[in-house]
């Protein structure tokens, strides 16, 4: 009997709760290991990942050039930590992180945090992701998380590369440093884990400085450039000690705080008081990022 039902037998135009397709789920639209395999197979991530691992092989090599004949003349506490990069893998580990922190790992973190939304929209790509349709505030998750793994896989790569080569080339040694006395391995290693837990938590300042310009700008450079630069200020104004009080409210106040995780005993108060300033200045920028990018019209 005509009129007896609404609709085509094949389903077309069937609508779900609140107007949506049948069977559309918001929350199953663009999944965590579809980005996580686009975005490996970038050469940025590439290159990135990649150096990683080959920055300790180099300090490694570069180590092998010494001639041992110093003349004490002016390599200071650098010269001092460098003779105990080669008493053991763990002292070669923690080297690897020191010459890295203030700079390389801020870069490689803003990298990955400032070209993941800003890329897509210099591509042309970001309105058809938004179009699929993918919610922008899934959009965000997602990339955000992807781009946190890629830092963290980031630091464990320098780190496990560091240990294993440090290891193979020194042997497994007790952990020293300038801070601290002698340090069992098994100790060592926990306090190595400590250290490259407090980085992270650290450089999610960077994540979400990064992440917030790449939301702002369609250019992925000045996201990544923007956020370094905004670090390499914080650090300028930290030392400028005229600021009184407030160098404390900087986000590259604490940057440092992990030295005391090498302490005997161990010095917490800085590392918890950093990893307050660093969650807050992170989920206030991400905060900033989503309000800006569910209100941004995207046209590119």
């Amino acid at each position: 009997m005509a009129g007896s039902s609404v609709g085509s037998p094949s389903g077309v135009g069937e609508f779900g709760p609140g107007g949506a397709a049948a069977g559309y789920r918001p929350g199953a639209t663009l999944p965590f290991g579809a980005e996580f395999r686009r975005q490996a197979s970038r050469r940025r991530t590439q290159l990135a990942l990649g150096f990683m691992v080959l920055l300790p092989l180099i300090i490694l090599v570069a180590f092998q050039f010494d001639s041992g004949d110093d003349d004490g003349g002016g390599g200071g506490e650098f010269a001092s930590l460098a003779d105990l990069a080669t008493s053991g893998g763990l002292n070669f580990t923690l080297f690897s992180i020191l010459v890295s922190a203030s700079f390389l790992l801020v870069v490689v973190v803003a990298l990955f945090c400032g070209d993941t939304v800003a890329s897509e929209a210099s591509w042309g790509s970001l309105r058809y992701l938004l179009a699929v349709p993918v919610p922008r505030a899934r959009l965000l998750t997602v990339k955000l998380l992807v781009a946190l793994a890629y830092s963290g896989l980031a630091l464990l790569l320098l780190a496990g590369t560091a240990l294993l080569a440090g290891t193979l080339r020194y042997g497994w040694s007790p952990l020293t440093s300038q801070v601290a006395a002698e340090l069992t391995p098994t100790e060592g290693l926990v306090r190595l884990l400590a250290v490259l837990g407090y980085l992270a938590v650290v450089l999610l300042v960077v994540a979400g400085l990064a992440f917030l310009l790449s939301v702002v700008t369609d250019a992925a450079l000045g996201a990544v450039g923007g956020a370094v630069l905004l670090w390499i200020l914080s650090s300028i104004l930290d030392q400028i000690t005229a600021l009184g009080v407030l160098r404390d409210f900087l986000p590259t106040h604490y940057s440092s705080a992990w030295l005391g995780l090498l302490s005997t005993p161990m010095q917490t108060d800085d590392v918890v008081r950093g990893a307050i300033s660093a969650v807050s200045y992170a989920t206030l920028f991400w905060g900033l990022a989503f309000w800006r990018f569910t209100r941004k019209d995207v046209t590119s």
